[in-house]
C-alpha cells in the first residue's frame, strides 16, 4: 500500500452534488481509476448507511468516499468497517484540538457517538476487479454543522459541541488518520493492532447492550472483540455469545436502536 502520511499525496474531487460518494467512487473505479481517491460532495441526494438505510446529507457536513485498491482476501474486507471507525474517533479529535470531548467513542461495530449520540454514518462497499484486485470504497459522512431529527435515535453534529471545521478541513484531518490507520491493518495482517485500538476507543468491559439481528434480539454485557473482529457478550448466565452482524443499542433496551 502506497505511504500516504499526509492529506496533501491524496488525490481527492469535490463535486457539488452527487446520488451518492460511494456510488460516484465505483463509477470511476469501472472507468478505470486506480485510485487513492477521495470522493467528496457539498451534497447527496441518495446517500445511504448501513442495511440499506438513507444517509441525510444536509450542505455544512462532510460526506466523502475514498476509493482504495487491495489485494486483501475477500475473507477479511468487512475489517475495514473497524478500521475507519478508529480513523473517525482520530480525525475528530484531531479536529477538536483544545476542545474536549469525553464523549467521544465508538459502539460496534463503526457507529461514532459523542455523548451517546450518533455523529458519523460509515459505510465499506467491495467490489472484485478483473485483475482479481478488491475496489474498497469506504463511504463516511460526519456531521459538522447541522444533523437529522427523523431517524429514531440520538444525534448531534461538532459544532453543538463547540468544533467549527469546513468539510474541505475535516477531510484533511479525515485522510491523513485513514491512511494512518489502514498502513497499520496492512490488508488484515495487522488486525490485532486495529483490535487493541477498537476497544480503547469503546465502552468498557461488562456496559449493558441490547443486539437486534434480524428476528432475534440479544440482551447482555459488552465482553470485546473477538480475535476476528466479531462482537463478543455475555448473557444473563456468563455465557458468551459472538455477533457478527446486527444494530447494537446501549444500555437497557428500550424498543428502539440508538
Amino acid at each position: 500500500m502506497p505511504d500516504h502520511s499526509s492529506p496533501e499525496t491524496y488525490r481527492r474531487l469535490i463535486l457539488e452534488d452527487v446520488a451518492s460518494t460511494n456510488s460516484e467512487a465505483f463509477a470511476r473505479a469501472g472507468q478505470g481509476e486506480p485510485g487513492p481517491l477521495w470522493v467528496m460532495a457539498r451534497r447527496q441526494t441518495q446517500g445511504r448507511g448501513r442495511s440499506g438505510r438513507t444517509w441525510a446529507s444536509d450542505p455544512g457536513n462532510l460526506y466523502a468516499s475514498l476509493l482504495q485498491r487491495s489485494r486483501c482476501p475477500l475473507a477479511l474486507v468487512y475489517q475495514v468497517s473497524l478500521v475507519a471507525g478508529i480513523a473517525v474517533v482520530d480525525a475528530i479529535r484531531a479536529a477538536a484540538g483544545t476542545t474536549l470531548l469525553p464523549g467521544l467513542r465508538l459502539k460496534w461495530p463503526n457507529d461514532v457517538l459523542i455523548d451517546g449520540a450518533k455523529c458519523t454514518g460509515i459505510l465499506a462497499e467491495s467490489q472484485t476487479a478483473p485483475s482479481g484486485e478488491v475496489v474498497l470504497v469506504i463511504g463516511i459522512g460526519i456531521n459538522l454543522s447541522s444533523h437529522p431529527t427523523d431517524i429514531g435515535r440520538a444525534a448531534t453534529h461538532l459544532a453543538a459541541h463547540g468544533i467549527a471545521i469546513a468539510p474541505e478541513a475535516m477531510l484533511d484531518h479525515l485522510a491523513a488518520s485513514l491512511a494512518r490507520w489502514l498502513r497499520t491493518w496492512e490488508e488484515g495482517r495487522g488486525f490485532g493492532h486495529i483490535r487493541t485500538a477498537w476497544l480503547e476507543r469503546a465502552g468498557t468491559e461488562g456496559e449493558p447492550l441490547t443486539v437486534h439481528a434480524g428476528a432475534e434480539k440479544l440482551s447482555g454485557r459488552f465482553a470485546g472483540l473477538d480475535e476476528a473482529g466479531a462482537l463478543l457478550m455475555r448473557d444473563e448466565t456468563g455465557a458468551e455469545r459472538r455477533v457478527t452482524f446486527g444494530d447494537v443499542a446501549l444500555g437497557v433496551s428500550s424498543g428502539r436502536n440508538c
